[in-house]
């Protein structure tokens, strides 16, 4: 979060002194995957972030571990930073990248650099929309070891120009309920990937929460015989710093 719609212009230099400047949050949680794989995985995520300003920065990192018939079929990491200079009250300018590096997986790396323009529709204690576009680039070099059958990946090294949009929602609908999403949307010439996710939270106590996400992914071009879609549904114990 930014700021709240009530603060004007010429006072953006200075946060609201009820904002904390940094807060994390640490999950643990299980997956189920459906669609073009049945299998279980357990996954952690850490994220963080910090506003000072008119900047915001904002890191997450997730890792997980995939078992296919009680044995390891794959572990990966993948990272987010991003962050934002506010150019008015509602408008500033933001630099993302989105990474993922696994042994296991079809691919070695799959970079993504964006920077663009983001707008806040509004920004509430309750209620939050803000999207974002601009251009970038995506790197991605296939592990040709380890691509199977099911994998949604073309065996070829990928280098080039991307549209990047997100849009990102939040909902106080009470004191110990919320709810969240998320949608991106990165296009190139090799292929158009859409990443959505919504989240519920259910808070336990004041640093504790249980949370609910179902994450979908879908491509424009998939290897023949499979699936355009993937989804994904984790069950989430989430502490709050």
């Amino acid at each position: 979060m930014l700021y709240a719609d009530e603060q004007l212009d010429m006072d953006i230099d200075a946060p609201p002194p009820e904002i904390s400047p940094f807060t994390t949050e640490v999950e643990f949680g299980y997956q189920a995957h459906s669609g073009n794989s049945d299998s279980q995985s357990l996954n952690a995520r850490l994220s963080s972030e910090y506003l000072t300003g008119r900047y915001r920065f904002k890191g997450e990192w997730t890792y997980y571990q995939l078992y296919k018939d009680d044995k390891e079929d794959k572990r990966q990491s993948s990272y987010d930073l991003q962050a934002d200079y506010k150019l008015s009250q509602r408008t500033y300018f933001y630099t993302s990248f989105t990474g993922y590096d696994s042994r296991y997986s079809a691919y070695y790396k799959d970079y993504t650099l964006s920077s663009g323009i983001g707008y806040q529709l509004t920004n509430t204690d309750k209620f939050g929309l803000e999207v974002e576009a601009g251009p970038g680039f995506r790197s991605q070099d296939p592990n040709l070891e380890e691509i199977g059958d099911d994998d949604l990946v073309f065996p070829e090294t990928v280098n080039e120009p991307i549209f990047r949009g997100n849009a990102s929602v939040r909902w106080q609908v009470v004191k110990s309920l919320s709810l969240d999403g998320n949608v991106t949307l990165v296009a190139g010439e090799s292929n158009t990937r859409m990443d959505t996710q919504f989240g519920l939270t259910n808070t336990i106590t004041d640093d504790i929460a249980l949370k609910l996400v179902h994450t979908r992914q879908k491509h424009s071009r998939v290897p023949e015989g499979l699936e355009d879609t993937d989804s994904v549904f984790s069950a989430n114990l989430l502490f709050i710093f």
